[in-house]
């Protein structure tokens, strides 16, 4: 189809827009992570937003209907339970309002076009407490008024697309006089540059020059062995069982429907049950000896959209002889017993999970800088602990969206976000841990107020040359910062350890707690451990492993 001359947008032009939009955005991943390194090496908008988009093409694409209703609502629940990050979040939210102005619609018209792009702005600015100017949300809001304002009766979508293009690079362009950290690092918005690298892939659709390339994904496999499981063996584990279900009208009144039915129902042929609604989909998962009554009970109120079976006996056996590590598997295979109170928490690294543990997170989500959980991986941990308050840290202010849109989709609990910004604050929060009180305002405010007045700063190598806060940076140098606030850059790694410690304020501290990752060693930790006591001998020092990748050090001050 020859898009140039087009003035209404069906399903079939609105796909090709996404398609080519969600493979120039891949094309151009790096960069968007190039941006958002401030010039630390944790960037990870381009993937974070490669991969949300990408949660939604599948679901699109299997929409048969060449309704532009059909096709955005398919994407923006996609993306929805895919996003991960602030600005993947915001990119869900743009496509989430953008679904809701396109909603029962065969085929829009400019006008109406531009007018749920309007309504996508205002849905994204509405997910952010505190929207800040300089970011994607300033780059979507002014691309969209430029392009809408520009409607004439010789507008096509290809003069659409180019307005909102040309509007989102000058937007882009402005984002370091209105964001401060940009113009000192020298770098535009990395979320804006991802919003116009899809906008830049859509105008090349409707030049018939689509971008063409598969969908970005970061996905972990396991080659199973069949031979694991024989003639002889014995089914221990039970089934995996997943599926996307599109309710029916014709089978359920969608007004009164509830995930409470499935949970009921799944209760008593399977465990670790994730049961929750995205608009009309239905996503569940639960391990059971009997997938067949799961589908079979699934079908009286609606038809399947995915079907995933996978035998965990066959799973565990293969990870279990290869790895030797737990899995998802083996600590989900007894269903845990419902209670009141329960934790889920963000990190990365070995050493700084097993520490949260300990302390009385019940699950620990692997992620942190550069490695964002998304809405989903919140869901299945919220099942996993099987309480009626889940308490959430975070534990990164580029979390903090995702966990949130997760607690406004979960139904099975009640969910309190604490917003712990670094794991300095969760490791003071968890090490005092309280449920005795039970009230869960009582709690939450606890747990804020164990994380007040303690420090956290972080070691990690530059990758560029800069000035950031007064601070000369030269690439390649271990620089020291806090809540990316640059104190310290030294070409030393342990002399730049107690430098940070030095202007973090330590005299004011009992304790000093040193977690050093995989680059680091306890031979660092003596240097710092000696100066420490040196400098500042009412301070009491203690090191831990922590395993962490990203930063070679974390220093917590309490």
């Amino acid at each position: 189809m020859n898009m140039q001359r087009q003035k209404v947008v069906d399903g079939n032009i609105f796909e090709r827009l996404i398609l080519s939009g969600a493979a120039n955005l891949k094309a151009h991943a790096d960069t968007v992570n190039q941006l958002n390194v401030f010039p630390i090496p944790d960037g990870d908008t381009g993937e974070n937003m490669c991969m949300t988009i990408n949660g939604g093409i599948a679901p699109m694409k299997n929409v048969e209907k060449n309704s532009v209703g059909e096709k955005a609502k398919a994407l923006s629940e996609g993306m929805l339970l895919s996003a991960r990050g602030n600005s993947g979040v915001i990119l869900a939210q743009l496509f989430r309002g953008l679904a809701k102005g396109l909603e029962s619609k065969e085929t829009v018209d400019l006008e109406n076009f531009a007018t749920a792009f309007r309504q996508g702005v205002q849905c994204a600015y509405d997910a952010v407490v505190q929207p800040v100017e300089g970011t994607i949300l300033t780059v979507a809001r002014e691309a969209t008024e430029y392009a809408k304002d520009r409607i004439n009766a010789d507008s096509t979508v290809e003069s659409f697309v180019l307005d909102y293009l040309t509007e989102a690079k000058a937007s882009l362009k402005r984002t370091p006089e209105l964001l401060g950290v940009l113009k000192e690092a020298g770098v535009t918005d990395s979320g804006g540059a991802g919003l116009m690298y899809i906008a830049e892939g859509m105008l090349y659709a409707t030049q018939d020059n689509d971008v063409k390339g598969e969908g970005y994904e970061s996905v972990k496999t396991v080659n199973l062995d069949f031979g694991k499981f024989t003639e002889d063996s014995e089914m221990e584990y039970g089934y995996c069982t997943e599926f996307l279900l599109r309710l029916q009208r014709s089978k359920t009144d969608l007004t009164s429907f509830t995930t409470d039915i499935f949970i009921d129902y799944l209760s008593g042929i399977g465990d670790s049950i994730v049961a929750f609604l995205a608009g009309t989909i239905l996503k569940v998962h639960v391990h059971t000896m009997t997938p067949w009554k799961v589908l079979e009970f699934a079908q009286r109120y609606g038809e399947f959209l995915t079907v995933k079976i996978e035998n965990m006996t066959l799973q565990h056996n293969e990870i279990n002889e290869e790895s030797r590590k737990k899995t998802e598997v083996e600590e989900l295979r007894v269903r845990k017993a419902r209670k009141k109170f329960g934790l889920v928490t963000v990190a990365t690294g070995e050493g700084i999970v097993g520490i949260f543990k300990e302390c009385g997170a019940d699950v620990v989500i692997e992620g942190g800088q550069g490695k964002n959980p998304s809405t989903d991986d919140f869901l299945h941990a919220f099942d996993e602990v099987n309480a009626d308050y889940i308490f959430v840290l975070p534990n990164n202010g580029n979390i903090i969206l995702a966990a949130r849109q997760a607690a406004d989709l979960y139904e099975g609990s009640e969910i309190i976000i604490v917003e712990s910004k670094n794991v300095g604050q969760a490791y003071s929060a968890l090490s005092l841990l309280d449920y005795s009180s039970d009230d869960p305002g009582v709690i939450a405010d606890k747990l804020k107020q164990d994380m007040q007045g303690v420090a956290t700063g972080m070691i990690t190598r530059s990758v560029r040359d800069a000035v950031l806060n007064g601070v000369e940076i030269e690439s390649d140098d271990f620089i020291g910062f806090t809540d990316k606030t640059m104190l310290v850059s030294r070409k030393d790694k342990t002399d730049a350890v107690c430098g940070l410690i030095d202007k973090m304020g330590i005299e004011e501290k009992e304790y000093c707690i040193l977690v050093y990752g995989q680059n680091g060693s306890e031979n660092d930790c003596d240097v710092v451990r000696d100066y420490v006591c040196r400098h500042y001998p009412k301070v009491e020092f203690y090191s831990v492993y922590g395993g962490q990748e990203v930063y070679d050090f974390i220093v917590i001050l309490q």
